[in-house]
Parts: C-alpha cells; structure tokens; sequence
C-alpha cells in the first residue's frame, strides 16, 4: 500500500467518533480556552465533522452564530444530529466557502489542515470570508510525537512493515509542526500568529476500547491496517497489546496532544 493509495478521507460519521471523534471533543475546550474569544462573534467551523468543536463553540462561546462546513453529508448528518438547530450546516471545502466575504469574524478548523492539499489557498479562503480585525484558528495532532494514540500504532506497523514508515502521519504530515504552522500563517497575510500546544490524556479501560477504532477502515491507520492479511493483522495487534496492555484486563493511558494556531485578518485599508 503506498503513500499515495492510503486513505484519508472520511465518510461515515460513527467509525470516526470512536476512533478520534471522541478525543477530538476532549482537545476542543482547551483549544478555545486559548482563544478566549469575546461573545457574540459571528463563528465559522470548517471542516466541522461530527460537530465536536461546534459543540464545544455552542457550550462555551456565546457565539451570535455558528456555521459548520464540511464536504461530507456522512458527517454532516451526526453533526445535525449533535448539534440540532442551534448551528447552520452546509457542504463545503475549505477552498470553496459557501459564505460572502467578511461573514464571521471567527474562523476556526478543528484536525483539518492537514488533510487539505493546498493549504495557501485554503487560507486565502478563510481570509475572504473573515471580517477585517477577525481571528482564523486551528489545531492538528501532533502526529510526530504526542498523539500517542496514532504513533504507538504506526511504531509497531513500521517495525513489521518498512512501508508503514512511509505512511506513518508523523512523516506525511510536515504540517502538523509548530514551526511549520506559524510559517503557512504568516505567509498567507495574517498578522499576531502565535501556536501552543493542547493536550488531554487519552484513557482506555481495556486493550480492546483501543484496538477496536482502528477495524473502521476509515483514515490513514485504519485503512492501512484493513489492507493488511489476517496473519498480518494479528501479528500487528498481539505487538500493540503487549506494549501498551501487558496486564491483560487492566486500562491504560496514552497521551493525545494537538498544536494550535491562530492568527488575526489585517483590518481594512
């Protein structure tokens, strides 16, 4: 399986809330703690998902209005049913906003970037659409060293498999960086653009609650793992378990951290 056939993109809405939804919805509080935005902004989540940051907007923000875009009707559909009428809901790409110029005055992208293949042009996108003196935000895994949950896999596949290393997100992903992310925003235009790190500690009651996301086949290690043979499989599960859950029956923790990054629209001129 090579890095250009792995499977990035997501359809249905429920193998991902087990497999990452439900940490993702963990990141989104400390994510906007940093923000600390005032109330009554007008919000934009792009690339919303399952509505995890949304809810997170909704519960925290006081936001005049919300809206979610994401090209996924799979997604889409949970998110209606998460986050019911309190958010307006459209299919979109973060290249091609369904919105005027100016309409939110704060944009935020929760695990997207990534994912987008020209990001220059998708924060050209975001900055259309912001008012002059808004805010465009964003987090990502860091794939590379603290998302444990996805590394500690990739660890294992590319230890059986020296194709794995190829595919691991920690190399696909040069985004996912601090560094990188202060650099894509300060090139795109946007002015006071600062990172930080949000992390939350990942617990699992049992080896299974952790192993069992990744049968999905949705997402890069998931589909990875599908493509494998059944021996392949097995052999790939019995090393994560004795690595992570050598007490049978006993949980365990993993770290799951995210980078963030924000920067402000320059007002008009």
């Amino acid at each position: 399986m090579s890095a250009d056939a792995v499977s990035d993109t997501w359809e249905q809405g429920s193998p991902y809330e087990r497999y990452i939804g439900r940490w993702s919805r963990r990141i989104a509080p400390g994510f906007l703690a940093w923000l600390d935005a005032p109330a009554n902004l007008r919000w934009l989540d792009v690339g919303c998902g399952t509505g995890a940051l949304s809810a997170a907007i909704l519960d925290r923000c006081t936001p005049s209005g919300l809206m979610g875009v994401d090209p996924s009707e799979g997604f889409l559909g949970l998110a209606a049913q998460h986050l019911g009428p309190r958010a307006l809901l459209r299919t979109g790409s973060a290249t091609a906003l369904p919105l005027d110029d100016g309409s939110c005055d704060m944009l935020v992208s929760g695990l997207v970037l990534n994912f987008i293949p020209e990001v220059s042009a998708a924060l050209a996108e975001m900055k259309r659409v912001t008012a002059p003196g808004g805010a465009i935000a964003a987090y990502v895994w860091d794939y590379a060293d603290r998302m444990e949950i996805i590394k500690r896999f990739w660890d294992v596949a590319a230890a059986l498999d020296p194709e794995a290393a190829r595919l691991h997100e920690g190399v696909r992903f040069p985004l996912c960086q601090p560094d990188a992310l202060q650099a894509a925003f300060e090139a795109s235009g946007l002015d006071q653009v600062a990172t930080t790190p949000v992390e939350v500690t990942a617990k699992f009651p049992d080896f299974d609650d952790y192993w069992a996301p990744f049968l999905g086949g949705q997402g890069p290690a998931p589909a990875y793992l599908m493509s494998r043979s059944d021996e392949q499989r097995a052999e790939i599960k019995a090393r994560l378990a004795a690595a992570l859950a050598p007490d049978a029956g006993r949980g365990f923790s993993l770290a799951a951290r995210a980078w963030a990054v924000r920067g402000r629209v320059p007002d008009a001129t």
